[in-house]
């Protein structure tokens, strides 16, 4: 029996993956249902590639830790081989607890209680099947563990999380101005005063990687017609939600329909619930609710099925009550729903985002004289205003009648 499991990525090339404790995650139900949750939610309403999965990512994320491992033990910098197999395990496992569409069920039919809770649960479900191999893992993820660069190898604003999405995500959505130096990045970490830096002839690869960022959240992420995408969904969620908990009759699967009826708290029971739900549960539901008495869900479904997206308007301004009253109006009156109703077919969002935030946890770069400068500071092109300056806009998405 061959020691690794190898697995053909088209992102990185073969990934190997240990067999024991690292393939037993990989084959844990939990896991594989990665399989089932697309990475970009609904992206693919603007960039049809981009199909890949929550469990393409969580590999492409474990390979490139395994090469971050590689690099820093070979720079002379101490790691157990119990590190090493723990970081792979809470690298694998970070984002296992996302539900269906990424971010949708959070602001919907799930509240207090982020992704990132879930995946703590389910992390703590699997240490059990596997009795108990997985405290390390769950220590490091939870940044409990005394050596903290680990952790900002999960979760920073250089982790293997991010490098792997931004170069799988340009793979996958065709925005090539996406690409990063991933694998350069790796070779030029190296840690000094107990945290991760970067050597300093690295600086360019992470201009381009900060850069490279801020284009793919607003060329990608929040791309106006995804973003309107996404809020048909969350106004058919909410409005199957409500029509059901006023007692109507509203098709859903079993796990869906116990989002769509309760208040959760996440318990065991709930957490069973969950893991069984994925896309497919959403889609199955929007196909019969097209078919729905009901005007308004019919509507949504509907837009949803047949990409009939929301008109999106974005600004710099939040627009005036008079002018979101004067659409509600219209939408009233087009659809024959009361005032109160019109809700449903539209909203009103604000993003804000930011390239680098020097306060949550800086990006150092390392000198030949081992001194160690924030990159605002370090950069020629970038400095601290440019990178930390929050870009707010608004998204009015309404229903569109032609």
């Amino acid at each position: 029996m061959t020691e690794y499991k190898i697995i053909n990525d088209p992102v990185f090339g073969f990934i190997k993956i240990k067999r024991g404790l690292l393939y037993d995650i990989v084959q844990h139900p939990l896991f594989q249902r990665l399989n089932r949750i697309n990475q970009l939610g609904l992206a693919s309403v603007v960039y049809p590639g981009a199909r890949h999965t929550r469990f393409q990512h969580s590999l492409g994320a474990f390979s490139l830790m395994s090469e971050a491992v590689k690099s820093l033990s070979e720079k002379g910098v101490y790691i157990f081989d119990s590190e090493a197999e723990a970081v792979q395990a809470a690298i694998l496992m970070h984002d296992i607890g996302h539900g269906p569409f990424s971010h949708v069920l959070e602001h919907t039919l799930i509240h207090g209680v982020s992704h990132e809770d879930i995946s703590l649960l389910m992390m703590e479900r699997i240490n059990r099947d596997l009795r108990g191999q997985l405290a390390l893992a769950i220590s490091i993820f939870k940044d409990e563990y005394p050596n903290k660069i680990f952790h900002q190898l999960i979760s920073s604003q250089l982790d293997m999380d991010r490098l792997d999405y931004l170069r799988r995500d340009s793979f996958y959505t065709g925005v090539t101005e996406g690409n990063i130096g991933s694998a350069r990045i790796i070779k030029m970490l190296n840690v000094a005063d107990e945290r991760l830096v970067v050597e300093a002839k690295g600086i360019y690869s992470i201009e381009n990687y900060l850069t490279t960022r801020r284009l793919m959240y607003w060329q990608v992420y929040l791309h106006k017609t995804a973003v309107g995408y996404e809020k048909v969904l969350v106004n058919a969620l909410t409005r199957a939600r409500d029509l059901m908990r006023a007692g109507y009759d509203v098709f859903a699967s079993p796990a869906l329909a116990y989002f769509l009826k309760n208040d959760v708290t996440f318990d065991e029971h709930t957490l069973d619930i969950y893991a069984e739900l994925d896309d497919s549960d959403i889609w199955c539901a929007l196909k019969a609710w097209k078919h729905s008495d009901d005007k308004i869900l019919a509507t949504l479904a509907t837009d949803m099925t047949n990409r009939h997206l929301f008109k999106v308007e974005v600004s710099e301004e939040a627009p005036s009550e008079e002018y979101i009253d004067g659409i509600a109006r219209s939408i009233a009156e087009r659809m024959n729903i009361p005032m109160e109703d019109t809700h449903y077919m539209m909203t009103l969002t604000e993003i804000g985002k930011d390239m680098y935030n020097p306060e949550d946890d800086s990006i150092g770069i390392l000198y030949k004289d081992g001194t160690v400068r924030d990159i605002s500071d370090a950069s020629e092109i970038l400095n601290v205003q440019l990178l930390s300056k929050k870009i707010r806009k608004y998204y009015l998405c309404y229903q569109r009648f032609s």
